[in-house]
């Protein structure tokens, strides 16, 4: 499968949510990647179900929807009506990890479940077959614009090789400093979904930025030629 491309509107024109969402429309984004912010299980407040809806309305994407807030549990149905096909929330937020996950499912979502930096990969090894995505944070969650943490490199090998131990079916997200320095690699290494944002909305053309990113990507899953002998 060619990885996907998400860019994180956490970046974008909140100004202009309206245009930025729609400019995306004929780009190479696969999803639309929404990070919803509490203020409490991180250090910032983003937005919360009104502007989902309102991006709902003009997205042409699918809603990639990322809780980093406290007791998601209490949420996810209203995140549903709200536009969300993915719901990640994060092993750190919740002690009931496999009830939040069956939740996300029995209301007819993607179910993800999203690891901090310092966070191993090996406590996914009881849930993993029954995940759909798990987000790798690529930076400390919070805040965009952050340095990439190489690190990342190593986790993603590590988590591709538990989940394929485990026969899960779980794409693999990477989310935080992104860019066309490291995609390659990460796609190398096991990643299926890459959300890139200030790489992406901080460039002069968005929409030519994720042209790049796709073209090199492309290069990277290219078919083998054929065999003529």
């Amino acid at each position: 499968m060619a990885p996907l491309l998400a860019p994180s509107l956490l970046a974008a024109d909140f100004g202009n949510l309206q245009s930025e969402t729609e400019r995306l429309a004929g780009s190479a984004a696969d999803w639309l990647h929404c990070d919803v912010m509490d203020g409490r299980f991180v250090p910032n407040i983003s937005f919360g179900l009104p502007v989902l809806q309102a991006i709902h309305r003009h997205a042409r994407q699918p809603l990639d929807v990322h809780l980093m807030i406290e007791e998601p549990q209490h949420y996810l149905a209203a995140f549903r009506d709200a536009g969300a096909t993915t719901l990640t929330v994060h092993y750190e937020a919740c002690p009931h990890l496999h009830r939040v996950v069956q939740q996300i499912k029995q209301l007819g979502c993607r179910a993800g479940v999203a690891l901090n930096p310092h966070t191993p990969v090996w406590v996914l090894e009881e849930v993993a077959a029954d995940l759909d995505l798990v987000c790798v944070m690529s930076v400390n969650p919070g805040f965009g614009g952050q340095a990439f943490i190489p690190n990342t490199l190593r986790k993603v090998a590590a988590l591709k090789e538990l989940l394929v131990d485990s026969g899960s079916e779980a794409l693999i997200e990477i989310d935080g400093g992104v860019s066309l320095d490291n995609a390659a690699a990460l796609v190398e290494a096991g990643a299926d979904v890459l959300v890139a944002g200030s790489f992406v909305f901080n460039s002069p053309d968005p929409v030519a930025t994720l042209a790049q990113m796709r073209e090199q990507l492309s290069a990277l899953v290219a078919p083998p030629p054929p065999d003529y002998r």
